[in-house]
């Protein structure tokens, strides 16, 4: 009998003792494609985001005590293989938010995420009106979409040419790819032609993008001032070579944040030259969060890849990411609980509630990175900073001072937006009591 009561006591000391670790994980679900034809570019994006976490584990012992763990689990970019990913991890105790890495995925998680109560983070990709806050209580496009980032780009354009009335006839080519993600620029173009009077042309191009000889035959016959490009993976460097090909300027083409990485380039090389895409963010080895990871993963043989990858552009995005996510617990802390592992619901209300003014990006290490972001109820963006770099053969240089998108233009469209979906979806607006909790 005291045999038997003594197990039963090592057996009730060791379940409390694996309750009271795991209680102190907050568990991080990494979707990611490292396989597929738009591996290139989800390998740099996905080794950052690990190893930002891995940083804070070894150098701040976690989140205020509490351990980070993480999963990845591999989606070939394709939604059906995302949504697999979602439904298999998202229960794992002291889960934390998911960051789609795809609009597709992002749009199908929509639709799980409230009775899930599940934060989707979508930093520069998702729906562009679940800014509204109010109506997409569980979205998070922070720092930009594509509506804040094709009005950025011809803000750009209308200054190059001494004014936005200038664009008054000009014609505005829009190469984009077969997808949600490719199709979300289009409604704030076609506001925007409207406002100025630039002809816009739509060209789709069949995902993955590596045939397009007959996209560039229809640009260069139409002659366009300029080319949008919104490309992901290997349509963007195909485009780069078929434009070299047929003879289109590249410095008259501007692509979107997700095509203005190295692999977008580097196989065009001096082809791309004089190339323009937006950036969110800086890029480069300067930054001490950059030298805090060399130093406290990478030197010590942690790293997810290779050292000179380190601060490449989508790797230093995947480290923003989850700056952001870490962040958005932090500040889940200090209202609920500082070392306690928060829930999915504390961690949205952190992405909801996060002040991340110049100071703080400072003592985060990412001074010169990212531009302050601040988030509420009603805005779940919290900053609309962008700026355009060039491609002068060999590396990424910033070419502009900072864009906002201009919010006038973009209000009224989110709030349509938001408006329509809960129509469609029969649901009604938050009430501001909902913003407290």
């Amino acid at each position: 009998m005291k045999i038997r009561n003594l197990a039963v006591a090592a057996l009730v000391a060791a379940v409390g003792s694996s309750a009271f670790a795991q209680a102190k994980e907050q568990f991080f679900p990494l979707l990611s494609y490292r396989t597929g034809a738009y591996a290139p570019n989800g390998i740099p994006w996905a080794n950052g985001k690990q190893d930002y976490l891995k940083m804070i584990n070894a150098r701040d012992g976690g989140i205020n005590g509490v351990k980070i763990t993480f999963e990845e689990c591999e989606t070939a970019y394709a939604t059906d293989r995302g949504v697999e990913c979602y439904e298999r991890l998202k229960s794992r105790p002291g889960v934390t938010m998911f960051d789609p890495q795809s609009t597709g995925i992002t749009f199908a998680l929509t639709e799980k995420a409230p009775a899930d109560k599940m934060p989707l983070l979508t930093v520069g990709y998702g729906l562009a009106v679940s800014q509204d806050g109010m109506a997409f209580k569980w979205n998070f496009p922070l720092m930009g979409s594509y509506w804040t980032g094709a009005d950025i780009l011809i803000q750009h354009i209308g200054k190059s040419l001494g004014g936005l009335d200038k664009l008054k006839g000009k014609k505005i080519t829009l190469v984009y790819h077969d997808s949600p993600f490719g199709k979300e620029p289009i409604p704030l173009l076609q506001e925007r032609a409207k406002m100025h009077g630039f002809d816009l042309q739509l060209l789709v191009v069949t995902p993955p993008g590596v045939e397009q000889k007959a996209v560039w035959l229809q640009v260069r016959q139409s002659k366009p001032d300029y080319v949008l490009l919104w490309g992901w993976g290997v349509m963007n460097s195909t485009a780069l070579k078929e434009a070299q090909a047929t003879g289109y300027p590249r410095d008259k083409m501007y692509g979107v944040w997700w095509a203005g990485a190295e692999p977008d380039v580097k196989d065009v090389g001096e082809g791309a030259k004089g190339y323009h895409a937006l950036a969110m963010h800086s890029s480069g080895q300067q930054a001490k969060v950059i030298q805090d990871i060399l130093k406290n993963v990478h030197d010590k043989g942690q790293g997810s890849g290779p050292k000179d990858e380190v601060g490449a552009v989508l790797y230093t995005r995947g480290v923003v990411i989850s700056m952001l996510s870490v962040e958005a617990v932090r500040r889940a802390q200090e209202r609920f609980g500082k070392g306690k592992v928060m829930t999915t619901e504390q961690v949205r209300w952190g992405l909801e509630n996060l002040a991340l003014d110049q100071k703080k990006i400072d003592a985060l290490g990412f001074n010169g990175v990212i531009r302050p972001v601040s988030s509420s109820c009603q805005d779940h963006m919290g900053s609309t900073w962008a700026r355009i770099q060039d491609w002068n053969g060999s590396k990424w240089n910033p070419s502009s001072d900072w864009y906002q998108a201009d919010e006038q233009i973009l209000k009224p469209m989110i709030k349509e937006g938001g408006e329509k979906y809960l129509a469609d979806k029969k649901m009604t607006r938050r009430v501001a009591a909902d913003c407290q909790s």
